[in-house]
């Protein structure tokens, strides 16, 4: 994820928006409600609901994309081992953009990222490591250990709110 948005982010403007529609996942595109012109098709249009995972909307967005990953994450890898987790995340990641794609299936709004499968990963987390606590730094209180449900629930709001926001911006 890091190394595509590290890519993305360098390309000028115009090629970096190209780049976006040929490898994010646009609903209206996958469902055959629109097309897009040959020079901008990058992959098949159902092969985006995976490549859209590994491109980001912003640093904020990689940041925490990335962050929520690297603590949850290698829990769940070393329970499945790598083969079965990358499996785990690809495909995990593919159902969750194809359900938020099925949301509004007219969209021609590229959708980037990767929250559908690290929600995928925190769910699974939540479930093998039901009273896990994770240290987090709470400003003007300092490091302390937290209910990771109590994180994760935060992730899955926050998640919801954005979700819900960006439907509304279309």
């Amino acid at each position: 994820c890091v190394v595509v948005f590290l890519y993305q982010v360098n390309l000028p403007r115009p090629q970096g928006e190209t780049f976006v529609f040929q490898y994010g996942a646009i609903p209206s595109v996958i469902f055959g409600y629109a097309a897009l012109p040959p020079e901008a098709m990058g992959v098949p249009a159902i092969v985006t609901l995976l490549t859209s995972m590994f491109l980001h909307g912003g640093w904020m967005h990689l940041i925490g994309n990335m962050l929520y990953l690297w603590v949850f994450g290698n829990n769940i890898e070393d329970v499945m081992g790598h083969a079965r987790f990358l499996l785990f995340y690809c495909l995990c990641g593919v159902m969750a953009a194809l359900s938020h794609a099925a949301t509004d299936a007219a969209s021609q709004i590229p959708m980037v990222g990767a929250s559908g499968a690290i929600s995928a990963v925190l769910g699974a987390y939540l479930l093998l490591f039901p009273r896990a606590h994770v240290l987090v730094l709470i400003p003007g209180i300092g490091m302390t250990r937290v209910a990771a449900g109590i994180i994760l629930g935060m992730w899955f709001v926050t998640q919801l709110l954005s979700g819900g926001m960006s439907m509304g911006a279309q």
